[in-house]
């Protein structure tokens, strides 16, 4: 049955979690239905932690909850999804080797005289993909066989099966292309409709201010705001989570410029990335931009050694010197580190404490015959937390519990005990909120004031043109145009990202592609 609009239908008060330490404390929130409320805050404010106690996966420490007027406390996740209340987690909650259609209806799969009945389980997954724009793919390819975006929109889907009175959200699009993001607002405006409860998670305001009605800010695991979301701007509601006045400009401090560290030159892979030539020099911050699939992160595996380049070369060093690189075991030897955009997949062990994160690319510093100094390794990882400023509790606590921005944090300072002098980031503030993006971003400068080359991939033209000396342009695999401070504009960047698909169409005599900037 669809609750009232505005009815409260879950409420928490005095809620809180001790981990090692405090980590949410006295919250007391009400979710209404048929109103989207937007949670927002930086990483590590508590956000996740609310969303774990609502939804079953995490139990208070403190506080009580009530949902649709009887005592609430969920046992597991399992039992919060049977009462009605879901989470659409970041971490994909879906078995890569079972189709589209049993990840669907795992718990649930439509069965006679004890067999699956394949017709209707294809036919109930074909209607549940439909509601999220999933129409064009067969139910039952395997989920592994799909890329990241078409996942998430399936885990969106798996949600929205069955009766459901509290939908979570946590950072929905980060991983969806602009005509999925559409595809999934149009369906949270039906589930307000039908009176659902919706808490919305995200850093991106502009999708916050659009998509709400009301909005709660966390700083420092506190409740700070919770209200009409129309009430404030953009900047009003950054101050709010970070506490403090965030500009639109930063200083880097006084930097010199000096000669090349990094020259690469005609590099190739088929036409992924086509015949590539830039330089970035000493005390340098030079940016890469460019639409999605234009070759960006392909570059970056190029110059590390990750991928094979058809050809082209790479010079290091002071005065330059020719290079091969056909291995990042080579590259990180000669100098060159690369912070990779997916930090959890490629980065880091969850599992593991930060020390054993930080010493994962430095064993030669904390062993001593081959044998791991448990000392050497904590000391090392005790530097590195003070001079990143990472919130933990302890240099053992798992990297699994520390937030988003934390964890790039982690990654970083296992490279910068490395002392590289070229170090390739790739979306280092992708899923950061702002307060931990300015903190990326002092570390960039006092970096680039160490005179080492950064070389900065982003999808977020702003933050690039915020940090960045030079900017180059990738479109179609080709570098278009690079760009001085002072010198560019909005405008002329994004022409240039659109510039390598009109000349190829035009010499294909094909339509142009769409691309989602």
């Amino acid at each position: 049955m669809a609750m009232s609009a505005h009815e409260s239908v879950l409420s928490v008060t005095g809620l809180g979690k001790t981990y090692a330490q405090p980590v949410l404390g006295d919250v007391t929130l009400d979710l209404r239905g048929g109103e989207v409320l937007a949670l927002t805050g930086e990483n590590g404010a508590g956000k996740s932690t609310l969303s774990k106690l609502i939804s079953g996966l995490e139990t208070p420490t403190t506080g009580q909850m009530t949902y649709r007027g009887q005592p609430y406390s969920p046992a597991s996740r399992s039992e919060a999804e049977r009462l009605g209340v879901r989470m659409v987690m970041q971490e994909l909650n879906l078995l890569p080797t079972l189709t589209v259609a049993e990840n669907l209806f795992l718990d649930n799969l439509p069965s006679r005289a004890g067999w699956i009945s394949q017709k209707r389980l294809r036919q109930l997954a074909t209607a549940a993909m439909a509601q999220v724009g999933l129409d064009a793919i067969d139910p039952d390819t395997p989920v592994g066989e799909l890329g990241i975006g078409h996942q998430q929109m399936v885990e969106i889907a798996r949600n929205l099966i069955g009766d459901c009175h509290v939908l979570i959200f946590d950072e929905p699009t980060a991983m969806l292309t602009a005509r999925e993001v559409e595809l999934l607002f149009t369906q949270i405006e039906r589930l307000r409709q039908r009176g659902v409860a919706i808490v919305y998670i995200s850093h991106r305001l502009e999708e916050l201010q659009r998509v709400s009605q009301r909005i709660a800010v966390l700083r420092d695991g506190k409740l700070v705001c919770a209200e009409p979301i129309a009430r404030y701007s953009s900047n009003e509601l950054v101050n709010l989570m970070v506490g403090r006045e965030v500009g639109e400009h930063i200083d880097l401090g006084r930097r010199e410029i000096g000669a090349p560290l990094l020259k690469v030159e005609h590099m190739t892979r088929g036409d992924k990335v086509r015949d590539v030539s830039f330089e970035v020099r000493a005390g340098e911050i030079f940016g890469i931009s460019g639409l999605i699939g234009a070759g960006r992160t392909e570059l970056l595996r190029l110059i590390y050694g990750a991928d094979r380049a058809d050809s082209g070369s790479i010079q290091l060093g002071r005065p330059l010197q020719p290079v091969v690189i056909d291995s990042p075991k080579a590259a990180v030897r000669a100098g060159i580190a690369l912070i990779t955009e997916d930090r959890k997949g490629e980065g880091l062990l969850l599992p593991h404490s930060i020390s054993a994160n930080v010493a994962l690319g430095n064993l030669s510093a904390v062993s001593r015959a081959g044998i791991l100094d448990a000392t050497a390794e904590r000391e090392l990882a005790e530097r590195q937390i003070s001079a990143m400023r990472i919130r933990s509790a302890s240099p053992a606590q798992a990297v699994g519990e520390l937030s988003g921005g934390n964890q790039q944090k982690v990654v970083i300072g296992r490279w910068l005990e490395r002392d590289c002098q070229v170090l390739m980031f790739d979306e280092p503030t992708r899923g950061i909120d702002v307060g931990a993006k300015f903190d990326i971003y002092g570390l960039l400068a006092e970096l680039a004031r160490q005179g080492k080359a950064l070389v900065v991939v982003s999808s977020d033209l702003r933050e690039l043109m915020l940090i960045c000396d030079r900017i180059a342009v990738l479109s179609a695999g080709q570098l278009i145009e690079t760009f001085d401070r002072d010198r560019w504009s909005q405008d002329q960047i994004l022409a240039a990202a659109f510039a390598g698909y009109q000349k190829r169409d035009a010499l294909l005599h094909d339509a142009a592609p769409r691309m989602d900037v």
